[in-house]
């Protein structure tokens, strides 16, 4: 082999790499990996992809839990998937005690993968997010979730979503907010009097996310714009 040439080995793997692509295979689940604020996390078949938007919506209970008082404030990530949200604030706010909440048996195996590379400091169970964590009840400052949140008739159009993303990650039942309506009631009962409540949730779920909210008694909803100005997340307090 000449200076400079490509070993055959790593054409063919990147010939291989192409083919999967050309079908829609996420670029994701070739790799291996997502990247995801500082982290580098692992995915595949059976766990939601993170997404860049989400980059912006964890990025609200980061700033709740830095602004709290308490010396190791508790913060909550129901609906953990691949751990993205959970890691991020366990790793980017050292004082915080993250719990995390994911149910599927397809996802919990790259929840676990993910922690663990991350030193295993986020205490995980499997379980769902709708009476995830009684003990808790009353002493967290802040609540994250990306719920699933596409009403069940909205079949999305991209293949990569469509035929690989994990339908019990996607789907929120007719309206798209059966989970969210779930985590508001969970959520009421883990926080403190002023914690922060923060869901991610579709462009045009806004007006509805804010009255499940008020609804359940939640202070000041508040409606907030990804980077691409469009309606993305939701924050509230208890």
């Amino acid at each position: 082999m000449t200076s400079g040439a490509i070993a055959g080995e790593h054409v063919e793997r990147f010939r291989q790499a192409v083919a999967r692509r050309m079908t829609r295979e996420p670029l994701q689940h070739i790799t291996g990996e997502a990247h995801f604020r500082a982290l580098t996390l692992a995915v595949g078949p059976g766990v939601f992809v993170p997404r860049p938007e989400t980059e912006g919506v964890v990025q609200f209970g980061i700033d709740a839990l830095r602004a709290t008082a308490v010396p190791e404030p508790i913060a909550v990530d129901l609906g953990s998937g691949s751990g993205a949200i959970a890691i991020a604030m366990d790793t980017e706010v050292p004082n915080a005690l993250v719990y995390a909440v994911e149910r599927s048996a397809e996802a919990l195996p790259w929840t676990r993968r993910n922690v663990e590379r991350y030193g295993g400091t986020v205490r995980l169970v499997e379980g769902d997010l709708a009476d995830a964590f009684p003990e808790l009840d009353g002493t967290v400052s802040v609540v994250v979730s990306n719920p699933p949140y596409v009403p069940d008739d909205a079949i999305p159009v991209d293949p990569e979503v469509r035929d690989h993303d994990p339908a019990l990650a996607l789907y929120g039942g007719p309206d798209g907010l059966d989970a969210v309506r779930a985590l508001a009631e969970t959520a009421w009962r883990l926080l403190v009097p002023g914690g922060a409540l923060v869901i991610e949730h579709a462009e045009p779920q806004g007006a509805a996310v804010r009255d499940v909210l008020a609804r359940r008694g939640f202070r000041s909803p508040e409606t907030h714009q990804d980077l691409t100005g469009r309606d993305r997340t939701t924050t509230a307090t208890r």
